[in-house]
């Protein structure tokens, strides 16, 4: 079955929010909260990429960089400090999403995410996805509207 490849941040908030209002409410399983996590990274890194290219077409930068760290950097030097909550949260998502993890009352109302290997283990619980979805949500928000003020 091949996977269809989402072309907006709103589409990949759909999918994110399907993950943690429906398919985490059944199922209570971390891999489900890793998986919410990796669409609210996409959202982030979606909307960067759709606020650099409207520059890049109003000539207001040469070229949009090529990797995502060298994006985040533009975007935070560009916009400044209205975009730091918002990048502290997709810093955040990012170190949860690349370390290891284990997983706490699976299956159960109160299922957590606990990261390894980490100087202070993070963790996550369903609450705090819907945070990062709320923040996320504004993210994608605040991006389409400054590139529409222009």
């Amino acid at each position: 079955m091949m996977e269809e490849e989402i072309v907006s941040p709103e589409e990949e908030l759909k999918r994110a929010d399907h993950l943690i209002y429906v398919s985490l409410k059944y199922t209570r399983t971390c891999d489900i909260m890793k998986n919410a996590m990796k669409r609210l990274i996409n959202a982030f890194e979606m909307s960067m990429y759709a606020y650099l290219e409207d520059l890049r077409k109003e000539k207001k930068i040469k070229e949009v960089p090529g990797t995502i760290k060298e994006r985040a950097i533009l975007v935070k030097k560009l916009v400044g400090n209205p975009v730091n909550k918002y990048m502290a949260l997709y810093n955040l998502l990012k170190k949860i999403d690349k370390a290891e993890y284990s997983a706490k009352e699976e299956f159960r109302k109160n299922v957590t995410l606990t990261t390894k290997n980490t100087p202070t283990p993070i963790e996550v619980k369903v609450v705090n996805l819907y945070q990062y979805l709320e923040i996320t949500k504004e993210f994608v928000s605040f991006m389409r509207a400054k590139s529409f003020k222009r």
